[in-house]
């Protein structure tokens, strides 16, 4: 993966030039337009290879209420579908997916378009760790309307406004009980304009750890480190009303790894570590917990453990959309904390009351939540079962 974070307005990851673009609904006569420029990023994924989804269009709105058939939509149409490995995006690199003249003023909805799975090669697909087969990844509605996102920004006249699409391709991908994979999007949307960087390293030895940026215990964004250890988190939301994230490293065999409080600047790169002087986390064994989560209909499982600093998000898993089965491996060793400091190296402690303990949080699709404090230290936890 490139560490290096391109210049969003004109790259793609794949040799090829900017896509063509149509616009509906665009500026007319002598009324003030902009440029919207769209570009998509991805955050890690659990237990695959490779995570297909071929963009057809993209469409947005100044009304967050618009229906599909309502006047308003502005689209960009790529002139051939780009199915995009989701996967190759992570670690601040970005795909364009081409872009649009606006009327100037603010736009409320995005919506992405996917393209439909037909015939022997699936638009949009899975490939499971260790293996080299395309498993079709059903998409029930994102085919016919498109993956609804509500995120308010402005296009300035006489201005290009980047916006990047998010896509956490681990919390999207939803396994079923008859093996097959179904897609429950979860995609959000940044302008760069109020946007901002965190970066650093890991020990090379420890290349290819989950790094995420988090806010009261929620992913906001993921990467993965790269294989000199490197990682890049963008974009980030920068400003005072936003706040500060928290940097988690996670991986197997591996203890957990925060930084709390980093701030973020427009337009900068925050560091928390550098190659010469990389966070290195001591090895931990694994253990793990699992359980079902009734009814079968789609639902979220974290593990969050909390320290002096706060509560992080540690890992988390989508429920078996048919069975509600779900199961997660977790650090039995205490996580490492550390504050941010611009003075480099960051102190890292062992937070001694945190080790092998957690909430297990199972979230519903209607919105109901659902904690139980459960501990690892002992050997891996079952029956760990959540009812709504």
């Amino acid at each position: 993966m490139n560490a290096i974070r391109k210049t969003l307005a004109y790259v793609s990851f794949i040799s090829a030039a900017l896509v063509a673009v149509s616009c509906g609904g665009g500026g007319s006569g002598n009324a003030p337009t902009g440029t919207l420029h769209v570009s998509m990023t991805d955050s890690p994924a659990c237990g695959f290879d490779h995570v297909y989804v071929t963009v057809s269009q993209v469409r947005v709105n100044a009304s967050s209420a618009a229906g599909d058939n309502d006047s308003g939509w502005s689209d960009i149409t790529l002139a051939t579908p780009r199915k995009i490995d989701l996967l190759s995006l992570t670690n601040g690199v970005m795909t364009a997916l081409g872009a649009t003249t606006l009327p100037a003023g603010q736009y409320q909805q995005i919506r992405l378009v996917l393209a439909q799975n037909q015939g022997n090669t699936p638009a949009n697909s899975v490939v499971l760790t260790g293996t080299t087969t395309e498993q079709p990844l059903s998409t029930p509605s994102a085919t016919q309307t498109g993956l609804k996102i509500i995120r308010p920004f402005t296009v300035p006249a006489n201005t290009t406004v980047d916006l990047v699409l998010d896509f956490n391709a681990c919390k999207s991908v939803v396994a079923q009980g008859n093996g097959g994979y179904t897609l429950k999007p979860v995609v959000t949307a940044t302008p760069t304009a109020i946007s901002g960087t965190i970066d650093g390293y890991v020990a090379p030895a420890q290349a290819g750890a989950t790094v995420y940026a988090e806010q009261n215990g929620n992913v906001v964004s993921g990467t993965l480190a790269d294989s000199t250890g490197h990682f890049v988190l963008t974009p980030l939301v920068a400003s005072a009303a936003n706040g500060n994230y928290d940097v988690v490293i996670a991986q197997a065999n591996i203890a957990s790894g925060i930084i709390a409080t980093v701030p973020v600047a427009v337009g900068g790169t925050t560091h928390v570590s550098t190659l010469s002087a990389p966070i290195t986390l001591p090895a931990s064994t694994m253990s793990s917990v699992s359980g079902t989560v009734t009814p079968t209909a789609s639902a979220a499982v974290r593990a969050l453990q909390g320290t002096t600093t706060g509560i992080y998000e540690i890992a988390s898993v989508n429920a078996n959309l048919s069975t509600g089965a779900y199961a997660l491996s977790l650090p039995t060793a205490s996580p490492m904390v550390g504050v941010y400091s611009n003075a480099l190296p960051i102190a890292l402690t062992t937070a001694t009351t945190s080790a092998g303990q957690y909430t297990i949080e199972a979230d519903a699709a209607s919105g109901a939540t659902q904690a139980l404090a459960v501990s690892v230290s002992g050997g891996p936890q079952t029956n760990v079962n959540f009812s709504f």
